[in-house]
């Protein structure tokens, strides 16, 4: 069956073992399933012909940005084609005077930001990850500068797409604003390719913060910092960062690194002002504030190389984990909470944890009300973890929340989804049926 396919696109089709493996899993779901081939596109045509042979052969296939995902959104359920886009990895066109750029769905936004540099502008999304920008997109991907910021869907201005039928459809326009029509573009962004592959993406730039300030504050419990959090939230202060770290992560960090930071639970704050002057005034509102919510001590940085210094422990606290519990693997929740409920939620989870005793670190970009919750597991704990996930889920929707904040559904998340959305399923339903009638992409996935 395969011989037609490699027949159009050669070497570009791989059913190595490696590549196979590769293909089969992604960084959080437990299981691994290798696809029929990888189909490593070059180009529009690319996909187009893999799209038709897929219809002529009703064999699923499964867009692949850099395998980074964390809910088994790329994982198989059955005999399927991956297509992996790394390849389609141009820069197409930076237009700063715009604050705008052109690329294609493989680049990185490493590689986007590196390419960047001497413009004064930069792509602010960061999943922590070096994820691919299709592949960012596909999932709505955000991260630790969401709170300023925005994630992708206020970040993405324009989408080329391949439906299944082999259409090109051309989704949005290069423009801050628009009231022209529906917003199909949106409606493809956190879709996980289950209505089409992203082909091209037109970013929105900022510019480069002139002036930053950040500050490490410790507290006595998660809930005091937590409630912290919501403070500075309310403060006004412009936040671009706003991250929680629990005692345990910094316990694993110290273990790791070497350090002596507080084992205590941690807020991780950064601002960026506009001037020298708005920075001292905001920085000493910001540090009133927080030794007003019961801060034990409160680190300050403004040199990019204490700056670095400050954010070490929030980036390393995931290999810290790996290197506390050898031979686990992680599951990795993510809710996400209306803010002023966010110290419930925070709550909720580690009493949980310590009922079922479970190994885990709370961490989270707070200042969206959302947060992950790292569970070392093994295949005696997965299901015990699970239980966890859904109890966390439960309380997330009885305060008005979500069952993903930022991850995505995947095949995790899907059943939740009932209890979220309700009567609203059926209708995503129909909108798959339509825009992908013969289930060929991504099939199994969010609905």
């Amino acid at each position: 069956m395969l011989q037609s396919l490699k027949a159009q696109l050669g070497g570009k089709v791989s059913t190595s073992p490696t590549d196979l493996e590769t293909h089969g899993k992604d960084e959080g779901y437990p299981l691994r399933r290798p696809p029929l081939a990888v189909v490593y596109a070059e180009n529009r045509e690319d996909i187009q012909h893999t799209l038709a042979w897929a219809r002529e052969t009703s064999t699923p296939v499964i867009p692949f940005g850099a395998g980074t995902s964390l809910e088994g959104h790329i994982l198989p359920q059955g005999a399927c084609i991956s297509l992996d886009l790394s390849r389609m990895n141009r820069i197409l066109e930076v237009r700063p005077e715009d604050f705008l750029a052109i690329v294609e769905p493989g680049v990185t936004r490493e590689q986007l930001n590196t390419a960047l540099k001497g413009t004064g502008l930069f792509f602010p999304v960061d999943p922590g990850a070096n994820a691919s920008l299709g592949g960012m997109a596909a999932t709505n991907a955000s991260g630790t500068t969401t709170v300023r910021y925005g994630g992708m869907r206020q970040n993405v201005l324009a989408l080329e797409v391949i439906l299944a039928n082999g259409e090109v459809l051309e989704l949005g326009r290069a423009v801050r604003k628009t009231s022209a029509g529906y917003d199909l573009k949106d409606l493809f962004i956190g879709s996980e390719g289950t209505l089409g592959v992203i082909t091209r993406l037109t970013l929105k730039l900022h510019p480069l913060p002139q002036h930053i300030h950040t500050l490490r504050v410790f507290f006595d419990s998660l809930e005091a910092a937590a409630e912290a959090a919501y403070q500075l939230m309310g403060s006004g202060l412009p936040l671009a960062r706003l991250e929680l770290v629990d005692e345990l992560g910094l316990q694993a960090v110290n273990r790791y690194l070497g350090r002596d930071y507080p084992e205590k639970p941690g807020l991780f704050v950064e601002f960026h002002s506009s001037t020298r002057e708005a920075l001292e005034a905001e920085s000493g509102s910001a540090l009133a504030l927080m030794r007003e919510a019961g801060a034990l001590r409160v680190d300050a940085a403004r040199t990019p190389e204490e700056r670095t210094l400050q954010w070490e422990a929030r980036h390393q606290l995931y290999w810290a984990l790996v290197a506390q519990y050898p031979g686990h693997q992680f599951m990795i929740t993510d809710t996400a909470v209306p803010i002023s409920k966010m110290p419930d939620l925070v709550r909720f989870a580690q009493a949980t944890l310590r009922e079922m005793d479970l190994g885990g670190s709370i961490v989270g970009h707070v200042g969206d009300g959302n947060f992950h919750t790292l569970i070392a597991t093994d295949e005696a704990l997965y299901p015990k973890a699970e239980t966890f996930a859904a109890k966390l889920v439960e309380y997330t929707l009885s305060l008005g929340g979500t069952c993903s904040g930022e991850h995505g559904v995947g095949l995790r998340k899907k059943k939740y989804l009932q209890a979220e959305h309700r009567g609203s399923i059926p209708w995503m339903q129909q909108i798959k049926r339509l825009f992908d009638p013969q289930h060929l992409l991504n099939p199994g996935k969010v609905v």
